[in-house]
């Protein structure tokens, strides 16, 4: 048994009606012992959100549910702890994407933004996923592809993610008047 197999998941922070859930893949081995959404030093989660313009201030990962006010929520794909995510198999994604959607229903958020292109490939099955807002809804929300934050990722620089995310904010900002009173930079 290894030590990520002892681990449990993270909680969800959700609730009805935001105007985004960011969606990853599944938590890392830390955010998991945490019990924080994107605990790692490495991890550019937090600082993105708030360069795009989502909150006001960046938000340390032990203040993960002050997200919430924003409009904004967090959950995974996958609850199982892993140091990486390729370490996951087809067949949880494919386990996983019929209770994942129903969450998606039941919470209604206005869009669900999936951090990286792995996970709604996989509960898809569609090779052909490309960046930005998706042709298809995905449990009744708008569907969006971000670049992953990981700092395992660095096909993408801090400006090309901050570009990224902010697209998806102005993309949602009119409708949401929290993210419509967060100052611009």
């Amino acid at each position: 048994m290894t030590h990520s197999d002892s681990l449990q998941g993270l909680p969800d922070i959700l609730e009805p009606g935001l105007s985004v859930v960011f969606c990853g893949i599944n938590p890392g081995v830390l955010a998991a012992s945490t019990g924080r959404h994107f605990a790692g030093r490495g991890n550019r989660f937090w600082r993105t959100v708030h360069l795009a313009g989502f909150t006001p201030e960046q938000i340390c990962p032990e203040d993960d549910r002050t997200l919430l006010q924003y409009g904004c929520g967090l959950t995974t794909v996958i609850s199982r702890p892993t140091a990486r995510a390729d370490e996951l198999s087809q067949s949880e994604f494919k386990a996983a994407a019929t209770e994942f959607e129903r969450k998606v229903e039941r919470y209604a958020p206005q869009c669900v933004a999936f951090l990286g292109k792995m996970a709604l490939s996989a509960m898809s099955g569609n090779r052909d996923i490309h960046w930005g807002p998706q042709p298809t809804a995905f449990g009744g929300a708008r569907a969006w592809v971000l670049p992953n934050p990981s700092g395992l990722n660095r096909t993408f620089s801090l400006d090309a993610l901050v570009t990224a995310y902010r697209e998806l904010r102005l993309a949602v900002a009119p409708a949401d008047s929290a993210l419509r009173d967060i100052p611009r930079r």
